[in-house]
């Protein structure tokens, strides 16, 4: 078959076709197409639900939300009255802290009355009192110690056998207060020693000397008791731990009881300027200073005077220091007392106290 005539089987195979498109397009047939049932969603498939879920979620959120806000500010205000309770409580621990201390300071007052002075720092507590009593007048000084720094003894000029005065020791050591410590003897050649066992820095000055007479040490340990009494034995002293101390007699009280006070320092001289020195049950010291005009016997107090004071304000222990004109008390730069020699004595053991 030519290719002629294949055309021609081909042009005949498609003419009713092509005659029925002819006719569609002249005669302007319209095909109506039937309406659908319902309306093509144009979300995805499956995001309404997750939508939802996340709508759940944000919903539980919020509540939980509301719940968290309720609990913190029940918290807050559980928070504020437990802040306010133990504001309060610590106020009156506080108050009951202080209790017996301002009961402690008002027995006090109520035998030597308010003090005339008064120093307080991290290292110590002072009070100055002064009082009159029908036969003498007097001062005392109750020291706190809060520190080891806060009191030490002093030898005059830092030498064996040299002397100064209680005032100047403190200035040369920018004390704030000093006493008059233990006893003395003079040498031939003016030199002025310590009287018998003395400690320094915790070592003795020139050995152990056993109790001989009515004589008494007397000094501080090193966890800053008062300690003293009479030792034969210098193992009996060192149990004691001492720092510092200094001798002179007699001892007044032990354990709050009166000590029998012999028969020559109880005359000779009756009465007269005089220095001791005690601790209280809570080992805060107390220093009593009586004022007499000479060593004659006919000014100042006598020791069972004030041993009966001492007992009065509960004393533990109690001890007799140096006195007559070596009675010395100096606060803040100027002597306190009158001493009974007209200025103060020079003397080889001081106790001084810092700020």
């Amino acid at each position: 078959m030519t290719a002629r005539e294949i055309n021609r089987f081909f042009l005949l195979s498609l003419a009713p076709f092509i005659g029925m498109a002819i006719w569609l397009l002249t005669a302007g047939f319209t095909l109506d197409m039937p309406l659908l049932g319902f309306t093509p969603s144009l979300q995805p498939f499956g995001l309404s639900a997750e939508a939802g879920q996340v709508q759940q979620s944000l919903d539980k959120a919020k509540v939980n939300a509301v719940a968290t806000k309720s609990t913190i500010e029940q918290f807050f205000k559980l928070y504020e009255q437990s802040a306010n309770d133990t504001s309060s409580m610590l106020k009156l621990a506080t108050a009951q802290a202080a209790r017996p201390s301002l009961i402690f300071d008002n027995r006090i007052a109520a035998v030597f009355g308010k003090p005339t002075r008064t120093v307080t720092s991290g290292n110590i507590d002072l009070r100055l009192y002064q009082f009159s009593d029908p036969n003498y007048k007097g001062y005392a000084l109750k020291v706190d110690l809060k520190s080891d720094n806060a009191m030490k003894m002093a030898l005059g000029k830092d030498k064996v056998g040299s002397s100064e005065t209680t005032l100047a020791a403190a200035n040369r050591y920018g004390a704030i207060a000093g006493i008059n410590a233990g006893g003395f003897a003079d040498s031939d050649d003016g030199k002025r020693y310590p009287l018998s066992t003395t400690m320094l820095n915790g070592k003795y000055v020139y050995g152990f000397e056993p109790t001989f007479e009515d004589l008494a040490f007397v000094g501080l340990s090193k966890d800053r008791k008062l300690i003293g009494g009479k030792f034969s034995r210098q193992a009996d002293l060192d149990k004691l731990n001492p720092s510092f101390g200094a001798t002179f007699v007699p001892i007044l009280l032990k354990g709050g009881a009166k000590q029998q006070i012999p028969s020559k320092w109880l005359n000779s001289p009756k009465r007269a300027p005089r220095t001791i020195v005690g601790n209280f049950g809570n080992n805060q010291l107390l220093f009593v200073v009586a004022d007499g005009y000479d060593e004659r016997g006919g000014s100042g107090a006598t020791l069972d005077e004030l041993q009966d004071k001492l007992a009065k304000l509960r004393v533990v222990d109690a001890y007799n220091l140096d006195g007559g004109g070596s009675t010395s008390l100096v606060f803040e730069g100027r002597t306190i007392n009158t001493p009974s020699d007209g200025r103060l004595r020079p003397l080889p053991t001081h106790f001084l106290f810092f700020k």
